[in-house]
């Protein structure tokens, strides 16, 4: 089957990039279109998990999202976040995220290289004994609490950002040769515009662990599956599958 047609579920990149140099070697035409928004809870939303943000000592960021979202329900709910609160985050520009909120030299703040283990590193023994609570989207996986619970960390894990799906009816999901999905989400927003879609030819192409399983239990045969060491990005696998497929 030729390869002409590729939908990747994201916005499109805002400057030059791989995708530009594909089309131009191999003749093939990339769509961008998100399927799914971030929202923040509602107060109410929250108020269902039944958390109390100050019975915890130390807070888990892995997204800028959730940082908004957390804030913006502090206030809402007029809760004064302690100097004494500690922040966990699982890289260093989640960890600067956080200047959009607090005072940065003035809070325990600390950051890994991006995985979830890094974190782990990050509370070594010396944080070991906190309260924690891990902030989550409502289609992240649970990498991070798991690894808690494996450690026998004090922790609890709160949903502060959920997916809303976009309305994509307006794509003829069957003219795209490939689909790149990254996320849950975007599984469940397939089904949501399309409850009766059907693969056939179409080849899928999953970005991260998260999105596999949900692809798997949809019944989605994935051709290509990233990153790897070989292709680190969507661009790069896509492309070493055009060339071994000419």
């Amino acid at each position: 089957m030729t390869i002409k047609n590729i939908l990747i579920s994201q916005q499109p990149p805002k400057a030059a990039s791989q995708y530009s140099s594909i089309t131009e070697n191999y003749g093939v035409n990339f769509e961008f279109a998100p399927f799914f928004r971030i929202e923040p809870l509602t107060s109410r939303e929250f108020r269902g998990q039944r958390i109390n943000i100050l019975d915890h000592t130390a807070i888990v960021f892995s997204a800028r999202s959730t940082i908004d979202a957390f804030f913006r329900l502090c206030e809402e709910l007029r809760i004064k976040i302690p100097e004494t609160m500690k922040y966990f985050c699982i890289s260093e520009a989640v960890a600067m995220y956080l200047q959009k909120h607090i005072v940065y030299r003035k809070r325990k703040i600390f950051f890994g290289d991006g995985t979830p283990a890094s974190i782990l590193e990050q509370i070594g023994s010396k944080h070991k004994g906190e309260k924690f609570l891990i902030a989550m989207s409502d289609s992240a996986n649970n990498d991070i609490s798991a690894i808690f619970a494996d450690n026998g960390f004090d922790y609890d894990s709160a949903v502060f950002v959920k997916s809303v799906s976009q309305d994509l009816k307006s794509l003829d999901m069957h003219s795209f040769d490939m689909i790149v999905l990254y996320n849950p989400a975007d599984v469940k927003s397939l089904y949501e515009n399309f409850p009766d879609f059907t693969q056939g030819d179409i080849k899928f192409v999953s970005y991260g662990k998260s999105v596999v399983k949900a692809m798997n239990e949809a019944g989605l045969q994935i051709e290509i599956s990233a990153p790897t060491a070989d292709a680190p990005s969507v661009a790069k696998a896509i492309e070493i599958y055009l060339e071994q497929h000419k």
